[in-house]
């Protein structure tokens, strides 16, 4: 049946070879919660001690059509960061610690050297985010995927107390609204920055493609110790700044910011490219801004100066006010129905 299935273009040894490879880059993963191994049906894990009232918080995610550009540029060895870090830092909004993630790995043919690279990545950026990778599956779908082509999916379970969970209506009017920053336009945006590349007389020069290929930022060894001094977050994926603010807090309210804090160079290079105007990056990109803090008064400072001491860059960019309040000329104001620079 084996050599049947071979036939058809699906070769079981390989995953094989693939599996048996992998076990020995994930031994740092493992948490004293797990009661399975690597190859089972299932990851099996019990409910980490340490929570009194635990929730689970989870998140499903890919790399997008970014997976083109890292394939064109040989750079697979950082697929796994931007694979995890779109799953923790969703579940991380929450205040949930990131604690266990699985991988789907979708090909048409098994590359057993490229399959590895990936997986390993994965490995590295779990132990970067603090959780364990506690399986996953591989798929070889001949004829589906083109060939050299995959796709990559995750799955991410954190935990958090249920009274500690950040939640919209935590935020008031007054608190500081804190960035940080990204690394680079992270795992969004890239359907248009793809098709802008194709339509480019040149090939950019190698600062561009480094800033569009370095893998997305992971905030949670950074966030997680200030979370009591936090009352939400918003991960800033694809919609930018327009979808996903309003997310972190109530209708009642509306983010006021100043939207001039240091950009990196790529975000200048692709609003020129684009011709688009700032309104509109911001509600397409990160902008260089990769995770948003709602802290209140009292907490700002420390909040600041602990992510500093972390290694973040985090950006103050404005305050919380009461809907429709009257904005400073320059300001955005983002709301559930409000998206615009006074």
């Amino acid at each position: 049946m084996a050599d049947a299935y071979k036939r058809a273009g699906v070769n079981i040894d390989a995953g094989n070879e693939l599996v048996n490879r992998i076990k020995p880059a994930l031994g740092s993963n493992r948490t004293a919660d797990m009661l399975s191994g690597l190859g089972g049906f299932a990851a099996l894990c019990k409910v980490p001690d340490k929570y009194k009232s635990p929730v689970m918080a989870l998140g499903t995610d890919g790399v997008g059509t970014k997976l083109d550009l890292l394939l064109q540029h040989d750079q697979l060895d950082t697929v796994g960061q931007d694979l995890v870090a779109m799953c923790a830092n969703d579940v991380l909004v929450y205040g949930a610690e990131p604690t266990l993630f699985l991988d789907y790995y979708a090909t048409g043919k098994l590359n057993v050297d490229d399959g590895e690279t990936i997986i390993k990545s994965i490995g590295e950026a779990c132990d970067i985010a603090g959780c364990a990778l506690v399986g996953g599956e591989t798929a070889e779908m001949p004829g589906f995927y083109p060939d050299g082509k995959f796709d990559l999916a995750g799955f991410c379970v954190g935990w958090v107390e249920e009274d500690e969970i950040l939640k919209p209506e935590n935020v008031k009017a007054g608190d500081f609204i804190i960035g940080l920053a990204s690394s680079g336009p992270h795992s969004n945006g890239f359907s248009l920055i793809r098709k802008l590349l194709s339509e480019l007389d040149a090939t950019p020069e190698p600062k561009i493609l480094s800033a569009l290929l370095t893998p997305t930022r992971i905030y949670a060894r950074s966030l997680l110790p200030l979370v009591k001094r936090i009352r939400a977050m918003a991960h800033i994926t694809g919609g930018g700044f327009k979808d996903n603010l309003p997310r972190a807090f109530s209708g009642t309210l509306e983010a006021h910011i100043d939207p001039y804090w240091l950009k990196p160079y790529i975000f200048s290079w692709l609003q020129d490219q684009l011709s688009i105007s700032g309104l509109e990056m911001l509600e397409t990109f990160n902008c260089g801004i990769g995770m948003v803090l709602f802290v209140g008064p009292r907490n700002a400072s420390h909040v600041t100066h602990s992510l500093a001491q972390a290694g973040e860059i985090p950006y103050l960019l404005g305050r919380m006010q009461p809907q429709q309040s009257r904005a400073q000329s320059g300001e955005l104001v983002v709301s559930q129905d409000r998206f615009e620079i006074a």
